[in-house]
């Protein structure tokens, strides 16, 4: 066999000219196949029985559940430690492990509470989805509920300032959906994303009950505050805020932290929306900015409506 022995030099130099993207005589990083494999097993956790290739009795229930939890713990444990060693290098490993396995039984005892704003997500599905036939196919087969399935239990190691493995997660849930959510983001009850693929929501964006998204839909940042050095500063808001009873239909864009889209409003397709705007409007890109106000109160509605051009769009939104 021909030697490939001067493929190595030209890239053993690289690894010194570029190391800025190695990662050698360092602590090792959480493993993207052991992360991968723990969000599978996490679904199994949030919905018993419907991704088990056998079916699963309420007598059978509590072993299954057990053995799970137990395979869960274990990979979590191990990974939350390695993901603890990137902020806490001065910590032992002892230390570390301690740290981790605190956290992972807090993430445990927050499982029920995920599991029943998951029960309201499915009900909004079958509720906003006329196509919807059963409980079970949205469980089965709507992308939407399982990126917001993996985000939520992601959230709660966002929370506990968990370094890479809460991104790693929503990111196994986008490369499988097409639907990108931070697990910074804070998402109420009765959430639905219909269809899903393309949609974006950014870290600092927080989204109330009742909740509707189409595909395509971005929930984004408008710009990055900068230091005296013109380096982007971290931990600002800069998402928007989405209040209760809100529907945003396809490739509608909305951007900023100082932005809030008031409860019951409407925002039609493909509005790039940089503003707030007041509850109970609804909003077309380049026909009118419609407030509809007592909306469900079994009164006449007072409605105010503003026409605008397509030159005036931009400034509004």
């Amino acid at each position: 066999m021909k030697s490939r022995k001067h493929l190595l030099q030209p890239i053993l130099d690289s690894y010194r000219e570029s190391g800025g993207i190695n990662h050698v005589d360092r602590s090792n990083l959480p493993s993207k196949k052991i992360v991968f494999s723990l969000c599978d097993d996490l679904l199994h956790l949030l919905f018993p029985g419907f991704f088990s290739d056998d079916a699963v009795s309420s007598q059978e229930l509590p072993g299954a559940a057990q053995e799970i939890i137990d395979q869960i713990a274990t990979q979590l444990e191990s990974a939350i430690a390695v993901s603890l060693r990137i902020r806490e290098e001065e910590k032992s490993e002892q230390q570390l492990r301690e740290e981790a396995v605190a956290i992972t039984g807090r993430l445990f005892a927050g499982i029920p509470a995920v599991r029943a704003l998951l029960k309201t997500d499915v009900e909004a599905a079958y509720a906003g989805d006329p196509a919807a036939r059963s409980l079970e196919e949205i469980v089965l087969a709507y992308p939407g509920l399982e990126a917001v399935a993996i985000q939520r239990v992601a959230h709660l190691l966002y929370k506990e300032e968990v370094p890479l493995l809460p991104r790693m997660m929503t990111e196994w849930a986008h490369s499988r959906t097409g639907i990108d959510i931070h697990p910074g983001a804070e998402i109420g009850s009765h959430f639905f994303i219909d269809h899903g693929t393309g949609v974006v929501i950014g870290e600092t964006c927080v989204i109330g009950a009742r909740v509707k998204l189409y595909h395509g839909v971005t929930l984004g940042a408008r710009s990055f505050q900068k230091d005296e050095q013109g380096v982007i500063i971290k931990g600002l808001r800069r998402h928007p805020r989405v209040e209760d009873d809100v529907t945003i239909y396809p490739n509608g864009i909305i951007l900023g932290g100082d932005t809030t889209i008031g409860a019951r409003s409407t925002i039609g397709a493909n509005v790039f929306l940089m503003k707030s705007i007041p509850p109970d409007t609804l909003l077309v890109r380049g026909e009118q900015i419609q407030s509809r106000l007592d909306k469900k109160s079994g009164q006449k509605k007072e409605t105010v409506t503003v026409q605008i051009s397509q030159d005036e769009i931009d400034f509004i939104i």
